[in-house]
């Protein structure tokens, strides 16, 4: 694992940019694995500027989306859909069709259809060639995609409770009411992710440096999915001091040093 601090937020999201776009040059019909949140937005702005300033190319490029809220249709405001519309895909020269973010209007009771469907969505992955760099961001919790602690470190695409902590973590973005928040989300999985070429995690603020400790320091363990990043052939981590503000300090020396 490769593992750069920061200044902050900015400096974060100008060198994951920078990843991205290097990935998507050498490659210009790259898969490319997106997530979702407050975390990558900076990213994707610096990617909007890069396509319109620089002419960075998205033309041929595929996405697939980590997870999607269910029950909330996509025109919703504050579903990924909409999410992804808004702040990167009405901005850039990328084809509709190659876009593809799991739908939230499955039947969480219709258990065969479920299963069908996330199927479907593992499927689609294989066909495109597999997921060549995924973006990931990471919960307080230690989560990532909607994979909760104590999700399987071999699971795919499936349908997850979310935990009344990242229930209400989320409820800022519902004006504050948790009880707005949906219950369930479908997402990748964890052993889905850990398929992807590259992963590339980010991370700012001190609301993150205990996960972000844990991810990188402790042991990997299903209590803190992104703990999985520490054995990935190719996992990039990328956060700003305050994230990396309890990772031993000769550790950050280190890491430090190899920027």
């Amino acid at each position: 694992m490769l593992a750069v601090i920061k200044n902050n937020y900015a400096e974060v999201s100008h060198e994951a940019a920078r990843v991205v776009a290097e990935i998507i040059r050498e490659k210009p019909s790259a898969v490319l694995g997106l997530a979702t949140g407050n975390t990558p937005i900076g990213l994707y702005q610096e990617l909007i500027r890069m396509h319109q300033q620089e002419g960075l190319d998205f033309s041929k490029v595929t996405t697939f989306n980590l997870d999607e809220y269910l029950g909330l249709p996509p025109n919703h405001p504050q579903c990924y859909h909409y999410f992804m519309r808004e702040n990167l895909f009405k901005h850039i020269n990328i084809d509709e069709r190659f876009t593809h973010i799991p739908s939230g209007m499955v039947d969480v009771n219709d258990i065969n259809r479920i299963h069908k469907y996330c199927g479907w969505y593992e499927e689609e992955m294989a066909k495109a060639g597999g997921i060549d760099l995924q973006i990931l961001g990471i919960g307080q919790n230690g989560h990532i995609g909607f994979n909760e602690p104590g999700s399987s470190l071999g699971s795919r695409t499936r349908i997850k409770t979310l935990t009344p902590l990242t229930r209400q973590d989320n409820a800022r973005f519902f004006n504050g009411d948790v009880s707005k928040v949906p219950k369930h989300a479908i997402t990748m999985g964890i052993g889905t992710i850990l398929d992807s070429r590259i992963l590339l995690l980010l991370a700012s603020g001190k609301n993150k440096a205990q996960a972000i400790r844990d991810t990188v320091q402790g042991p990997i363990t299903a209590m803190v999915p992104a703990s999985i990043v520490q054995i990935h052939r190719k996992a990039i981590l990328i956060v700003d001091k305050e994230a990396g503000s309890l990772l031993d300090l000769e550790y950050e020396q280190f890491v430090t040093d190899l920027i």
